[in-house]
C-alpha cells in the first residue's frame, strides 16, 4: 500500500527538498509521484538527455525511504518540439492548430510526436533501469481529458482511412453497402473520398461517426501500448505499469477499459469538485466513477490525485469543508482504491494551477489539511489488510462504449445524457449501500446476481448471448429504454421490431416511441403488486406491447392504451426487466426494492446522505462510514459529526 503525495520539486528552490521531503515523511508517506510533466528539464534541447536534476531527487527519496512513481512526461512537449515539427500539434474542428501551451497538446497519430516520445522514454527508462526506489511508472497524464481526445489534422485523416481499410479489408465497395451511401448521393469510389466529420450541411453518415469515434479510441489505445510495451522491453515485464484516468469516463471519444487492458494498474484522478462548481458532485456520482475505475480491470485500483483544497484553474470551486475531503478518501478505499496520493503537496505559485490548491497551501504553513492527511494515513495503516483486500459485488453496471458514442452522435431527445441514465440505475442500490461493479460490456457476468443495463443501444450478440445465460441461471436483469435499437454500424434492423433480437427476452417489443424535449413530462402508474404508486417519466419513451411479460407500470396516455412503461418478464426461470422511459426516483426507489428483495441481497439501511460501504478480510467484516452532510448524523449507536467518515466492527 503506497500513500504519498504528488510533488513537483521542480516548481520550487532545490534548497526546499530536504525540509520538503521531511514534511511528507511527517505526513506519514511513504512514496512520492513525480516527473509526469518535466519533459524540458529531461531534454531541453533535442537529443541533449539530463536526468541528473531526478537523480537528486530520487537519492534524497532514497534517504528517507520514500518510494517513487515515475511519470512519463509526453502529456507536456518541450516548446523546441512544436517549432520544430508544428504537424505534432492536434487541430480542433474548424482546422485551427491547437498553439503551443497548455497541455496535450499532441496528435495521437502523429508518426514524429509517437518517434519523439519513444526516444524519450526510451532514454529516461534506460537511465532508471536499475532504480529500485522507483516503484511504478505512469504512462503520460489523463489521457483524452480536456478534448484531447479529437483531433482532425491531416495525420488523424489519413490514419482514419487506414483504419477503415483495414476493418473493410480493403472493400469500398462493402463499406458503402453496410454505411447505406447511396443515402444523399454519398458513395465512394476510394477510400481516400473519405471525410473526417467534420462540420457540414445537415450530418454526416451515423456509420461514418460510429466509426469515427472507434478510431479514436484506437488511437488512444495504441499510443499507450507504445509507451507500456517500451517500458516492459526496458525494465522488464515485472515492472508497474499504470496510467492516471481523469474524470468523464462516459463523454471521452475513447473506451478507457481497452486502454486499462495494457496497464498494470488503473490509477484515477479523484475530483469530486472543481472550479466553478458551487457544490460538490452527488455522492452516488462520485461512488460510481470510484467503482468504474475498480471495474476497469476487476480489481482494485490506485488514487493518484485525491484533493484536499480548493480547486480550479482560471475559476476557483468549492473549498472542502473540514472532514469532508478526508471523507472522500475513505469513500475512495472503501470503493476499492488500495494506494492513494494528494494533489497535491504545495499549492503552485507560478503557471496555470495557482489555484489547484494542496496539503500546503503558498504561505507553506501545516495546517487543518496537512493534519487531515495524516489522520488519513496514520488510521489506513493500520487497516492495510483490509484496504487490500477485494470488493465483492453482487450487482453491476454495464456501460457500453458503442453505445455511449451512438448517444453522442444522434441524441434523440435534448434531454439524453448516457451518464444520467447510469446514474439512474446506480443512484438506487447504491443508497441501499449495495457494492456495485461499473464494467463494460465485454466483461464476464458470472459472478454477479443483478444485471443492470441502461441505455444499451447497440445490440452485439456476443453481450446479448451472455445476458440470456445469465437469466438461465435464475438472476435477474434489468434493461432500459432504447436498448438493442442499432447495429454494429449504427443502423437499424430491417424486419425486427425492437428490443432488437431481444424481443422475446424482455416478453415484448416496442410499438411506438416518442422522445421527451424540456420540461415534458408523463405521468406513470403502477399496476399489480405497485398498485397506488404514481411517478413521472422524461427524457424518451419505449411504448411497449407485451407478449410474455407482465405489465408492472402504465403510462397515463388516453391515445396508446394498453402499451406499457415497465414489465416484467420470466425467461427461462430469470427475472427480465425493462424500463421503458427516464422514470424518476419513487419508481426506482420501488423497483429497486423489489428487485433486491427478490434477489435475497443484504440491504443496509442507513440516513440519506451517510454510505456504508461493507467489506471482508480474512472472514471478518469492516464497515467504512461516511457521512456526505452538513449534519450531524446517526446510524445505530454510532454519533457521526458532519462530513465524517469512520471504520468500524459493527453496524
Amino acid at each position: 500500500m503506497y500513500l504519498g503525495v504528488d510533488y513537483y520539486p521542480e516548481h520550487w528552490d532545490e534548497n526546499m527538498i530536504d525540509d520538503d521531503l521531511n514534511n511528507i515523511l511527517e505526513l506519514g508517506s511513504n512514496v512520492i509521484r513525480i516527473g509526469e510533466f518535466a519533459w524540458h528539464m529531461m531534454e531541453n534541447v533535442e537529443g541533449n538527455y539530463d536526468f541528473t536534476y531526478f537523480d537528486r531527487v530520487i537519492k534524497k527519496a532514497k534517504e528517507k525511504n520514500l518510494k517513487v512513481i515515475f511519470g512519463t512526461p509526453t502529456a507536456t512537449m518541450p516548446a523546441w518540439l512544436a517549432k520544430k515539427y508544428p504537424e505534432v500539434l492536434s487541430e480542433f474542428e474548424d482546422g485551427s492548430k491547437r498553439v503551443f501551451g497548455g497541455r496535450r497538446q499532441y496528435c495521437f497519430n502523429s508518426r514524429v510526436y509517437n518517434l519523439y516520445s519513444e526516444k524519450i522514454i526510451r532514454a529516461l527508462a534506460s537511465h532508471y533501469k536499475n532504480e529500485d526506489q522507483i516503484v511504478a511508472w505512469q504512462i503520460d497524464n489523463e489521457f483524452g481529458h480536456e478534448g484531447s481526445d479529437v483531433c482532425y489534422c491531416n495525420e488523424c485523416k489519413r490514419e482514419f482511412r487506414n483504419y477503415l481499410k483495414e476493418e473493410y479489408n480493403n472493400d469500398i465497395n462493402k463499406l458503402n453497402e453496410i454505411w447505406g451511401t447511396i443515402f444523399w448521393s454519398q458513395t465512394y469510389n476510394e477510400f481516400d473520398e473519405i471525410p473526417v466529420p467534420v462540420k457540414t450541411i445537415t450530418t454526416h453518415n451515423p456509420s461514418l461517426r460510429m466509426e469515427w469515434e472507434r478510431f479514436r479510441s484506437v488511437s488512444i489505445e495504441k499510443y499507450a501500448k507504445m509507451q507500456v510495451e517500451l517500458l516492459k522491453e526496458i525494465l522488464g515485464e515485472d515492472c508497474v505499469v499504470l496510467h492516471d484516468f481523469s474524470g468523464g469516463y462516459f463523454d471521452k471519444s475513447y473506451d478507457f477499459s481497452k486502454v486499462a487492458k495494457y496497464i498494470d494498474v488503473v490509477a484515477y484522478n479523484n475530483y469530486p469538485v472543481w472550479g466553478g462548481q458551487a457544490q460538490p458532485i452527488p455522492p452516488y456520482e462520485i461512488a460510481c466513477g470510484l467503482d468504474f475505475m475498480r471495474g476497469a480491470k476487476k480489481q482494485n485500483f490506485w488514487i493518484t490525485e485525491a484533493i484536499m483544497g480548493a480547486q480550479g484553474h482560471d475559476v476557483i470551486g468549492y473549498l472542502p469543508r473540514p472532514r469532508q475531503a478526508k471523507m472522500w478518501s475513505y469513500q475512495g478505499i472503501a470503493h476499492g482504491c488500495s494506494s492513494l496520493m494528494y494533489f497535491r503537496y504545495r499549492g503552485a505559485t507560478k503557471g496555470a494551477e495557482q489555484y489547484c490548491y494542496g496539503i500546503l497551501d503558498q504561505d507553506n504553513t501545516k495546517r487543518r489539511k496537512f493534519y487531515e492527511v495524516q489522520s488519513l494515513f496514520n488510521e489506513m495503516k493500520e487497516n492495510e489488510e483490509l484496504v487490500e483486500s477485494k470488493v465483492e459485488a453482487k450487482v453491476a453496471i454495464v456501460y457500453d462504449y458503442e453505445s455511449m458514442a451512438s448517444f453522442r452522435i444522434q441524441r434523440q431527445s435534448f434531454l439524453m445524457n448516457y451518464k444520467n441514465e447510469v446514474y439512474r440505475m446506480y443512484r438506487p442500490f447504491y443508497e441501499n449501500n449495495i457494492n456495485i461493479d461499473v464494467i463494460p460490456s465485454d466483461s464476464s457476468f458470472d459472478e454477479y446476481d443483478i444485471l443492470l443495463v441502461p441505455v444499451m443501444i447497440v445490440h452485439k450478440p456476443e453481450v446479448q448471448a451472455k445476458m440470456r445465460k445469465f437469466a438461465k441461471e435464475g438472476k435477474t436483469v434489468v434493461l432500459s429504454f432504447r436498448n438493442s435499437v442499432k447495429d454494429y454500424y449504427n443502423n437499424l434492423t430491417l424486419n425486427e421490431f425492437n428490443p432488437t433480437n431481444f424481443t422475446d427476452f424482455i416478453g415484448g417489443y416496442v410499438e411506438e416511441i416518442e422522445s421527451f424535449q424540456g420540461e415534458q413530462k408523463i405521468t406513470v402508474s403502477g399496476v399489480n403488486e405497485f398498485n397506488g404508486i404514481n411517478g413521472t417519466a422524461t427524457v424518451f419513451r419505449d411504448l411497449i406491447k407485451t407478449t410474455s411479460a407482465k405489465t408492472l407500470f402504465n403510462y397515463d396516455d388516453e391515445f396508446f392504451p394498453g402499451l406499457a412503461a415497465i414489465t416484467l418478464n420470466n425467461y427461462e426461470g430469470g427475472n427480465v426487466y425493462y424500463i421503458g422511459s427516464g422514470v424518476d426516483e419513487t419508481i426506482m426507489d420501488k423497483l429497486v426494492e423489489k428487485i433486491l428483495s427478490d434477489s435475497n441481497i443484504e440491504v443496509i439501511k442507513s440516513p440519506k446522505g451517510v454510505e456504508v460501504v461493507k467489506r471482508t478480510v480474512n472472514d471478518e467484516v469492516k464497515y467504512f462510514i461516511m457521512n456526505h452532510t452538513d449534519k450531524v448524523q446517526t446510524l445505530g449507536n454510532i454519533n457521526l459529526k458532519p462530513y465524517d467518515a469512520l471504520l468500524v466492527d459493527s453496524i
